[in-house]
């Protein structure tokens, strides 16, 4: 499985229309969370870089991976709007709480509208975002602006530095560990968030009652 869902395994075997479904899918479809983003954009642009499985110019693959992306969390923000609320209210659900949506309307009300643009370079993050954008009515004209703006910085962004990077002879020839460097890379704003959640958590625990005293 691991192998199947390599970047390289991926493009090889579906090519372009490859890319392009699953950057749809891992920004806005619940479903693509595990899906490789980050890492498969930027193989994508080494291998246009040395034109291997893909063969379409630079900016053509640029384009298309930005509207699949953007198109993506567009989806996802309209189905958290549509059924958003009710898949939280769900009281055997694990993954959709009502304590979950309230994160994230505090998360939307803590970094404001950016918070669209910052959760694309976050994996995982950026799958569930559209949807709690949705579930909790932030405004569609922003979240359209905001994700336009996120969804053309991350998809070109990413391939745009792939494609440079991969002109250099040491990462064509360690391309495995700026994979996994990449992924690492991605995954430390989750546990930097993580971390000061915890400290919050622990400074604002509640203290013994100063004028409670024994036997009252």
């Amino acid at each position: 499985m691991t192998h199947f869902l390599s970047p390289e395994n991926l493009i090889s075997t579906f090519g372009l229309l490859g890319i392009l479904v699953i950057a749809f899918a891992e920004s806005g479809l619940l479903i693509g969370f595990f899906l490789p983003g980050d890492s498969l954009l930027f193989t994508a642009g080494l291998l246009v870089a040395g034109h291997r499985y893909l063969h379409q110019p630079l900016w053509l693959v640029c384009v298309l991976v930005a509207v699949a992306a953007v198109a993506g969390d567009q989806v996802g923000y309209l189905f958290g709007r549509r059924v958003g609320p009710t898949l939280f209210r769900r009281p055997d659900s694990r993954l959709f709480k009502a304590q979950n949506l309230d994160r994230g309307r505090q998360f939307f009300d803590r970094y404001g509208a950016r918070s669209i643009v910052l959760a694309r370079f976050v994996p995982v993050v950026r799958t569930f975002t559209p949807v709690v954008a949705g579930a909790t009515r932030m405004r569609y004209r922003t979240f359209v602006l905001f994700n336009l703006i996120g969804g053309v910085l991350w998809s070109v962004g990413v391939t745009l530095l792939g494609y440079f990077l991969g002109q250099i002879a040491f990462v064509r020839n360690h391309i495995e560990l700026i994979l996994l460097t990449i992924v690492v890379v991605s995954v430390v704003p989750i546990g930097v968030e993580l971390l000061r959640a915890r400290r919050r958590g622990a400074s604002v625990r509640p203290g013994p009652d100063p004028s409670h005293t024994p036997g009252d």
